[in-house]
C-alpha cells in the first residue's frame, strides 16, 4: 500500500517536532529513515500510525494510504504493524503467546479459528527463525531474537504498513545484517511499504530500496540507495 503525506507537522508546546513535509512512499518499497535522535523520526512514525495526530493549523495535514485518507481514522483500523524501539513484549508470554495474543482478541466475527491462528503464528515464527522457541519467554531470547519477536507479533494481523522504530538498537553488529536480510524478505513475500527509523547508516544502505534524511523536523535529503551521499549522510547522523 503507498502512503502519502502531506503537509504534516507537529509541535509539542513551544517545541517544533516537525516542519510541514511531504512525502511520498510507493506500494511495496522500503524506505530507511534516517536521522539523529531528536530530529522527528519517531514522531512522523507515529503519526503515520495513527498514535499522534498531525497539527491541524495554521493548515492541516493529510494522510492517505493508497486512495484512502487516514488522517482521522484510529489506529487499530489503519492496518499498521508498528515494531516500538523497546519492543513492548508482553513478559509473562511466550514466544508463541506473543505473536497469537492479537488475533485472540479480536472481535468474534473477525477472529481466525484456533487451528488458523496456531497455523498463522507457527509460519511467522518459521519466517524469523523462531519457530523451535515458541515456549520460551521473552526474558530467556536474545536482543535480536526479542526484536525478531516483535516483527513477528507486528505481522500477525496482516498489516499493509510495517513501521520500525531504530530496530537496530541494543543489537549486535553480527546480527544487524541477518535482520535487514528478515526485512526484505518480508517485503518479498508479502508486498508490503516499510518504514525503518534509523541512525546507523549502514543498515539503512543494507536494507533500504530509498534512504530519507531528516534534520531537526525537515527533510534534508531523499535519493535511492544506490545515489546515497554517504559522507554528506554521515555528517548529518554525527549531529
Amino acid at each position: 500500500m503507498s502512503i502519502r503525506l502531506q503537509n504534516i507537522a507537529k509541535h509539542f508546546a513551544n517545541t517544533q517536532a516537525l516542519e510541514p513535509i511531504n512525502l511520498d512512499i510507493h506500494e511495496g518499497e522500503l524506505v530507511g529513515l534516517l536521522g539523529p535522535s531528536g530530529s522527528g523520526k519517531t514522531t512522523l512514525l507515529r503519526i503515520i500510525a495513527g498514535l499522534e495526530n498531525a497539527d491541524s493549523s495554521p493548515q492541516p495535514g493529510k494522510i492517505l494510504f493508497g486512495d484512502r485518507d487516514v488522517t482521522n481514522v484510529h489506529v487499530r483500523d489503519r492496518r499498521i504493524g508498528f515494531v516500538f524501539q523497546h519492543y513492548a513484549l508482553f513478559r509473562h508470554m511466550s514466544v508463541y503467546d506473543n505473536v497469537a495474543f492479537g488475533l485472540t482478541v479480536m472481535p468474534k466475527k473477525r477472529r481466525p479459528s484456533n487451528g488458523e491462528i496456531r497455523a498463522r503464528v507457527f509460519r511467522l515464527l518459521e519466517m524469523v527463525q523462531l519457530q523451535h522457541l515458541a515456549n520460551r519467554l521473552p526474558a530467556q531470547l536474545s536482543g535480536g531474537q526479542q526484536q525478531q519477536l516483535a516483527i513477528a507479533r507486528a505481522l500477525a494481523s496482516k498489516p499493509k504498513v510495517l513501521l520500525l522504530d531504530e530496530p537496530t538498537e541494543g543489537i549486535q553488529p553480527s546480527i544487524i545484517r541477518e535482520m535487514a536480510r528478515t526485512l526484505r524478505r518480508i517485503r518479498d513475500e508479502k508486498g508490503l511499504s516499510i518504514v525503518v527509523s534509523e541512525q546507523v547508516l549502514s543498515f539503512a544502505l543494507d536494507v533500504a530500496d530509498r534512504v530519507v534524511v531528516i534534520e531537526n523536523g525537515q527533510f534534508v535529503h531523499d535519493s535511492p540507495r544506490a545515489g546515497v551521499d554517504e559522507a554528506k549522510v554521515s555528517k548529518f547522523l554525527s549531529v
